[in-house]
Order: structure tokens, then C-alpha cells, then sequence
């Protein structure tokens, strides 16, 4: 495995800001010791605009980022996933397809930002509260010395991940 990065798939409703950032995020931070997935149980079928320019305001890749369905993840020749992460509490209570592979899975919800509702200038620092929480949910994930823990371990310590209090929440 040392050879391969490792997949990492993040699950939402919509597919189209949590689960993109996360993406975009883990394909970034990685430096391709991981390689990022996104997908909803329900995509909406685009990308919401201020989460494609917020990315693109930290010059972070876009290409190829789109709202598509899990079950594309679930089929013959979809790439095998090592972590399968939801991040809204939707999709967390959702029964998910069968993942070939049998990934580690673990809950990192966070608000959806493309719920909020108020001024352009809330609306983006909703975004950005929530890829900054992302943010560190993701640097502490690959920083965990995947190779050595047991896989009990290893999810002990995603979980913990999942339930730390994002930056700057009450």
C-alpha cells in the first residue's frame, strides 16, 4: 500500500460543497499520498458556485470536480476505497451501497454551508468556516500513522476526528 495512495471517498446528500471541498482539500493536502473522491446519495448535479470560487481563490484545483451519485464508487472498475468519510448527517443515516474493499468509514459532519441564508458575505464565510473545519479534520487525518494502526485503532481515532468541535464553533 505504501506504493498507491490511499482513496479517500467523502459522502454527502448533495454533492455539491462539503463533500467537494473535502475532496479538493484531501487531493491538495495529500501531495499524493491520498487521492480524493466526492459524492452524494442524492447529487443535486452541480457544483454550488461559491464553493468552485472558493477553491479557486486559494488556487486549489477544480478540474474534475463535479456532483455525481455514490453508486458510481459501488460498481465494477470504480477505484477500491480505503476511507469512506460522510460529512452531513444526512447521509450518515442513509444506508450506503456496498463499498468493495471494505474501507474504514467514519462520520466528520459538519453544517451545510449552502443551507445558510442571509448576505453574500455570510453565505461565504459559511464556506469558509466549513472548509477551514475540513481543513483540520483532513491534516489530522494524514498525519495518523495509517501503516502501523490496527484497524480498531485506526478507527477509534477517525471518529475522534469526526467529533472535535470545528474551529470557532460555540
Amino acid at each position: 500500500m505504501a506504493d498507491q495512495p490511499y482513496n479517500v471517498l467523502f459522502l454527502c446528500t448533495g454533492n455539491s460543497a462539503r463533500s467537494i471541498l473535502a475532496d479538493a482539500l484531501v487531493n491538495h493536502l495529500g501531495a499524493g499520498r491520498f487521492r480524493g473522491f466526492s459524492a452524494g446519495s442524492h447529487p443535486k448535479g452541480t457544483v454550488h458556485p461559491i464553493a468552485l470560487e472558493l477553491l479557486k481563490e486559494l488556487k486549489l484545483p477544480t478540474a474534475g470536480l463535479r456532483s455525481k451519485s455514490w453508486d458510481e464508487f459501488a460498481t465494477p472498475g470504480a477505484p477500491q476505497l480505503d476511507y469512506v468519510f460522510t460529512v452531513c448527517d444526512n447521509a450518515a443515516g442513509e444506508v450506503c451501497p456496498y463499498w468493495p474493499g471494505q474501507p474504514v468509514t467514519a462520520h466528520w459532519g459538519l453544517p451545510d454551508p449552502a443551507a445558510v441564508e442571509g448576505s453574500d458575505a455570510q453565505k461565504w464565510a459559511a464556506f469558509r468556516d466549513t472548509l477551514r473545519a475540513l481543513e483540520i479534520r483532513i491534516r489530522l487525518f494524514i498525519t495518523l500513522p495509517l501503516a502501523t494502526l490496527d484497524r480498531v485503532k485506526l478507527k477509534e481515532h477517525l471518529d475522534k476526528i469526526g467529533e472535535s468541535p470545528p474551529e470557532g464553533a460555540p
